[in-house]
């Protein structure tokens, strides 16, 4: 199968507007609940919630500078949060209870799941030939 260039530009549209908004809602919600809720005796998903925001975060400076050592951390990242949200998300199907509620708990169902698929995304975009050329990798 070969994407076209024209799937491969929405896919970078999308990641230009859903990382920075994932990063800003889940790194709000995670703050909040680490910082300023009360009563949250464990912190287990607040943490891994904040984890996620700073993943976001980090992968959106990624796809923004365009420098081989970027380029390597933002597929470096994109693959820990595809991993994280399968691991998350498998525990709080198997598990409910034993994580907590996370940005990554069942798969980003609180966030549309967008953290499923933006990785994926991400890499597909990332991994595109014009694109790795651009960073120079």
């Amino acid at each position: 199968m070969s994407l076209s260039p024209q799937f491969i530009r929405a896919i970078g549209q999308i990641l230009a507007v859903s990382y920075p908004l994932l990063a800003l809602s889940t790194g709000a919600r995670g703050v909040y609940q680490l910082c300023c809720k009360p009563g949250v005796s464990d912190y287990l998903a607040p943490t891994i919630t904040t984890v996620a925001a700073l993943c976001y975060l980090l992968a959106t400076l990624g796809f923004i500078v365009r420098k081989p050592a970027a380029w390597r951390l933002a597929v470096g990242l994109l693959s820990f949060e595809i991993m994280g949200v399968l691991l998350v998300g498998s525990l709080t199907l198997l598990q409910p209870g034993a994580i907590g509620h996370t940005a990554w708990s069942y798969f980003g169902r609180d966030y549309g799941f967008l953290p499923l698929v933006q990785p994926i995304l991400g890499l597909i975009w990332l991994l595109w030939r014009e694109n790795r050329r651009a960073y120079g990798v």
